[in-house]
């Protein structure tokens, strides 16, 4: 057991690590999309209004979004390895009810607890990898991670319509009894255990970044069923807003902060989150029309519909690896700004050419494309916000960054669904098409709303360990300029990301 989140690990531990890790990340991630290809079904089967069948898809991210930070901490203080085992049987306990489930209510309160047990998984799982793998080693890792979780693009509508055409829609669920209980007796047998610094629980912070993200996720989902200027969602949206602010004063004065603010002076840090941020409101809103596109605008069935995603998901699984050998020698932020502008020209590309009678094979050149940029700028946004981080804020690190692309995916799939509510419908495939094309413009837009991550920054250096607290010092003068005594040497354990 080892603490500070510098575990000295051998290098077969790190590949055991490696493996469970990406495994239970393909789950939480593939549980996602595997139930979007079976809504319909469901919808049928438990007799369920629209409103509630879109509440079987806000439960699980509500509860994945508020409670990734909290989560984060508890595996700082409980044990990395203790609450991402926690966190995957949980998980699959709430899959077996959701495959039990008889109603929507029940089927909804099912998924609210399954996003719970993913919150637990998602952050310990980055943050056991990252104090694993030495910083040399570290993105080359972060590139297999995200090669592996990615294969849950290209399978999840296709496994999600096998199952629903072949079996019933049960067994998306069913299937992660048998894949989670493995993973937990593995994970328990292989990884070790690590705890973050040894600090008192920041409670107040908790509660405040709880309440933020609560508030600002019920608003976003909340938004095109009741309206965006009701009185429900700007309350629900501005206090989400104070409670950020709240959090962001009480962080600046904590003596033993969850997300220490001192780590937002990275530039590597601010912009890895506010790219994943961006990238995974894009790349969440176009899977969430581009399935429907082929059914609804193609006629296409659920599995061949899944299948002509395939060009698309194929990239994330091919890319990371590569992209995660290449961070090592040039850095993240080529890799970041190219990923988000390979996604804008896929969506722009498809926006333009979308139509009822457009033949598939006018698609896959774009959906190369985008996937490519995805593949390309998601391993490159975690290696800047973990790399820029010191041990001991590395799970604090991994709790802010899967929190930023939760809430980024909730906030894509709202405005996309918004804007596709004011020109398209359902009721014929040229009317979905005029929904459907201004939506995945927006898909475009969302990435290039990023913060640019080619503007000129300092060298990135590793943050400092958090120092014990500090008497004021209101007058003090800056400390004056002393000599590097060359001590940056790319062998130094700290972080290192070469922004």
């Amino acid at each position: 057991m080892t603490t500070g989140g510098m575990p000295s690990t051998s290098a077969p531990a790190r590949r055991w690590v490696l493996a469970l890790t990406s495994v239970a990340s393909l789950m939480v991630v593939l549980d996602a999309l595997v139930v979007s290809t079976a809504l319909t079904t469901i919808r049928v089967h438990l007799g369920a209004s629209v409103e509630e069948l879109g509440w079987t898809v806000n439960a699980y991210t509500l509860s994945f979004a508020v409670l990734l930070m909290p989560a984060a901490a508890a595996g700082d203080r409980l044990g990395r390895r203790r609450v991402f085992t926690a966190g995957l049987g949980l998980f699959a306990a709430a899959s077996a009810a959701c495959a039990l489930a008889t109603g929507a209510g029940w089927l909804i309160a099912a998924r609210a607890v399954q996003g719970a047990g993913a919150a637990l998984v998602m952050p310990c799982a980055l943050t056991l990898l990252s104090a694993a793998f030495p910083p040399p080693l570290r993105p080359k890792a972060l590139g297999m991670f995200t090669a592996v979780t990615g294969l849950a693009v290209p399978l999840g509508p296709l496994l999600g319509g096998a199952v629903v055409q072949g079996i019933s829609w049960q067994w998306i669920f069913w299937l992660n009894i048998p894949a989670g209980v493995v993973t937990i007796v593995l994970a328990r047998a292989r990884i070790p255990e690590s705890h973050g610094p040894a600090a008192a629980i920041d409670l107040p912070g908790l509660a405040l970044v709880t309440g933020a993200a609560f508030a600002i996720v019920w608003g976003l989902v909340r938004g095109n069923e009741v309206g965006w200027g009701s009185a429900e969602v700007v309350s629900a949206l501005t206090a989400g807003v104070l409670f950020t602010a709240g959090f962001a004063a009480w962080e600046l004065r904590a003596g033993a902060p969850m997300l220490p603010m001192r780590l937002f002076r990275s530039r590597a840090f601010s912009a890895g989150n506010a790219g994943m941020f961006f990238l995974w409101a894009s790349a969440l809103g176009a899977v969430f029309f581009m399935a429907q596109f082929l059914q609804d605008g193609l006629h296409y069935g659920p599995l061949a519909a899944g299948l002509r995603l395939m060009p698309w998901g194929a990239t994330t699984v091919l890319i990371p690896r590569l992209v995660g050998g290449l961070i090592t020698r040039f850095g993240e932020r080529p890799f970041l700004a190219a990923g988000l502008g390979l996604q804008a020209a896929g969506m722009t590309w498809i926006a333009l050419i979308a139509g009822p009678g457009l033949a598939y094979w006018h698609l896959v050149a774009p959906l190369v494309i985008s996937g490519a940029g995805v593949a390309m700028a998601s391993p490159a946004a975690q290696s800047a916000v973990l790399s820029s981080s010191a041990p001991p804020d590395i799970g604090k690190a991994s709790g802010a960054f899967s929190t930023m692309r939760q809430l980024g995916g909730a906030a894509g799939v709202a405005i996309l669904v918004a804007v596709f509510g004011r020109a398209g419908s359902y009721a014929s495939a040229q009317a979905f098409t005029d929904g459907f094309a201004p939506a995945i413009g927006a898909c475009a837009a969302l990435s290039l709303t990023a913060p640019s991550p080619a503007s000129p920054s300092p060298p990135g250096a590793p943050l400092p360990a958090p120092a014990p607290r500090r008497r004021p010092r209101p007058f003090k003068p800056a400390p004056a300029h002393r000599p590097e005594p060359a001590t940056h040497s790319r062998r130094t354990p700290r972080a290192t990301s070469r922004w």
